[in-house]
């Protein structure tokens, strides 16, 4: 193995690194099977305490596959939001975000809506104040000037109106979980 290598597992390997793991083989049996050294797999394993982490699956109140396939159909035959919703036992609005916020009409495809939901859903998201150099200037400079973070996202909105990626939420409860992607 080349001192320094950064490949990491890939999902599959490292369910079956915790399958054995789980069965009792060795750091070192493990990290031979993948071609690392047991000091890779310790780290791996650290990380969650020893304990397998569980399998992520979906809320059960996020939409299915199957759900956005219907969807799909739907807008193909031409039926409206409306008549899409109620056949899936929705509320409009679900559906209407749904379609608005992969592509739309014309542009909605069942498949792509899926996987794009589902990493949209991994946590820990990054702060959007890590990527863009512009905004966190901005927001630094006004909280050192000792101004609250509701006049910091007011001034943004007064400022940047057309600009909806110069925004900033001031709600601690729901900040790191933000609809937008990267949104602190």
């Amino acid at each position: 193995m080349a001192q320094g290598k950064r490949d990491r597992l890939s999902t599959e390997q490292r369910i079956d690194m915790w399958r054995r793991w789980k069965s009792g083989e060795s750091l070192h049996e493990i990290g031979r099977a993948f071609g690392k050294g047991d000091g890779s797999i310790r780290f791996l394993l650290t990380q969650r305490g020893g304990i397998v982490p569980d399998a992520r699956r979906p809320s059960l109140r996020t939409l299915t596959l199957a759900e956005r396939e219907d969807i799909s159909r739907g807008i193909a035959s031409g039926l409206s939001i409306r008549e899409i919703a109620n056949g899936l036992q929705r509320a409009v609005s679900t559906v209407s975000r749904e379609v608005a916020r992969h592509g739309g009409r014309p542009l909605y495809r069942a498949n792509e809506a899926d996987h794009q939901a589902w990493e949209s859903a991994l946590r820990p998201k990054v702060c959007l104040l890590a990527i863009d150099q512009k905004l966190r200037t901005i927001v630094a400079s006004k909280l050192i000037l000792d101004w609250s973070p509701e006049q910091v996202s007011k001034w943004l909105k007064v400022h940047y109106p057309s600009n909806e990626s110069m925004r900033v939420s001031t709600k601690p409860s729901t900040a790191a979980y933000s609809s937008r992607p990267g949104q602190c």
